[in-house]
């Protein structure tokens, strides 16, 4: 029989430790009067009770003038996930809601949503507000009877919006956020005498497609904007994950709704994801990058192009062995001009079944795989699956390709939707010789961004603007 000696103490008078309940960086403008007590309030009658930070922010995102307008007409923050940053957006709906607004909440994916249309009904039952809800998925509302306020719940578009007036617009998943959507959606506030639009998420990570919010946060925080405000929790530079000091420092919640067994386990082989998401970390470009920020800013399209032809995939293993990237190229109908975008970068222990399903669904042309540790297992499976073979690059080949896409660049005949895992990729790269003869590659100057996935935007550019297309012979009598 095992046997052991326990400890017992008593906590109840021990202060239990928590998160950070001020941002680490933060501007907001002067005000004297706000209605965050009344919305903090509100909320509070649900059962649940507002944790420090989310009344801080609840307070200055309420802050009024003299004029009773609101001191910040638009609002951005980041909060690492599992947080509870959605109640903050929770709680300023509750108080719309009772003060005769009408809402747009955005998010960009349809289950989020829903989710937060959920939440927000489950506040109010348990708060006691009468209301009226409409249950249909990707466009869920919530009015209150004999008054004009509402909340409606959409998935962005860039045409989401259009020709409809609210008071308060909300832009959740902030991160996902594109210039196209922001054109479409920014003008639905302009008719109401007292607009508000809040951006809440994440810092970009490696699949993120949205440029606004790390624009209006870079703005902002350098004192750009007329009547503004920003707050994060955040790392400046990458960091040791395994710092505790730094996870309270960056998650305000933790102690109460978070937990630190909960965070290390949440630590993998991508640090750099985890300092993204756990630690709030904002990437930032190196100068120095063998291809600059300002070079790569110049190729960006706002929206999608015209498209011709089919894909042309490239697909790289990273050398460390642990990420493997899969980006698409595609000929557009602008003359010279050719489209890519990375699809996804994830874990190599994770399987290949991912990259089997996109090109099993896609309508491809040719396939590039590069990486030792992984392309012959993949080029099976892909056999297996009745798949087209694909090219493993030769030396002399990768060389060629890497060439192709510098030229490519100088002569802007690449163009792309400024997805920032990809910037992050280019805007901190330098070249590593191969070979003897003056060819090059490229490697990432920062530790733990991996450049797989630049690479694989390169083998797909490489097929892509190398194919020929086979002219059908004239048969003459």
């Amino acid at each position: 029989m095992a046997c052991g000696v326990f400890y017992w103490r008593n906590d109840m008078t021990a202060e239990k430790r928590k998160g950070r309940q001020t941002p680490t960086e933060s501007v907001v403008l002067p005000y004297t009067q706000t209605h965050g007590a009344d919305a903090v309030e509100l909320y509070n009658k649900s059962g649940r009770t507002a944790q420090d930070w989310q009344e801080l922010l609840q307070y200055d995102i309420l802050a009024v003038n003299d004029e009773g307008l609101w001191v910040h007409t638009k609002v951005g923050y980041s909060v690492p996930r599992r947080n509870g940053k959605n109640e903050i957006i929770a709680m300023r709906e509750m108080w719309g809601l009772q003060n005769n607004e009408k809402i747009l909440h955005t998010a960009h994916r349809t289950t989020t949503s829903h989710a937060a249309w959920e939440r927000l009904c489950n506040l109010l039952d348990k708060a006691k507000i009468e209301y009226k809800s409409i249950k249909a998925t990707g466009r869920e509302c919530i009015y209150i009877k004999k008054s004009d306020a509402r909340v409606e719940f959409r998935t962005r578009s860039s045409k989401g919006g259009l020709g409809e007036g609210f008071d308060l617009l909300v832009i959740d998943e902030a991160q996902e956020y594109t210039d196209d959507q922001e054109s479409a959606l920014k003008y639905v506030v302009s008719d109401s005498r007292n607009p508000q639009t809040i951006m809440c998420g994440t810092p970009p990570t490696a699949v993120s497609s949205g440029t606004v919010f790390t624009k209006y946060r870079n703005r902002t925080l350098a004192g750009g904007t007329a009547n503004g405000m920003w707050a994060e929790w955040s790392v400046e530079n990458e960091s040791d994950v395994y710092d505790k000091e730094l996870w309270y420092r960056t998650n305000p919640s933790l102690g109460t709704i978070l937990t630190e067994r909960a965070i290390l386990d949440e630590i993998t082989t991508d640090l750099v994801d985890f300092n993204i998401q756990r630690l709030g970390l904002w990437i930032k470009y190196n100068q120095k990058s063998a291809i600059s920020k300002a070079e790569w800013e110049t190729l960006k399209v706002s929206k999608l192009p015209a498209l011709k032809g089919k894909l042309f995939v490239g697909i790289k293993y990273g050398r460390d062995g642990n990420n493997v990237a899969m980006s698409i190229a595609v000929k557009t109908k602008a003359a010279d001009k050719i489209f890519v975008e990375c699809i996804d970068c994830r874990e190599v222990r994770a399987g290949n079944a991912w990259i089997l399903d996109f090109l099993l669904r896609a309508d491809v042309q040719k396939i590039v795989v590069d990486g030792a540790n992984g392309q012959q297992l993949l080029a099976e499976e892909m056999k297996e699956e009745k798949l087209k073979k694909p090219v493993l690059p030769t030396v002399k080949e990768i060389i060629t390709a890497n060439a192709a896409f510098e030229q490519a660049i100088a002569q802007g005949q690449i163009i792309h939707m400024n997805q920032p895992s990809l910037a992050q990729a280019v805007g901190n790269c330098e070249k590593r010789a191969i070979g003897t003869n003056g060819g090059f590659g490229y490697k990432s100057q920062i530790d733990k961004i991996d450049i797989s996935l630049l690479d694989s935007v390169i083998y797909a550019y490489w097929a892509c603007s190398s194919y020929k297309e086979k002219k059908k012979q004239k048969v003459g009598y």
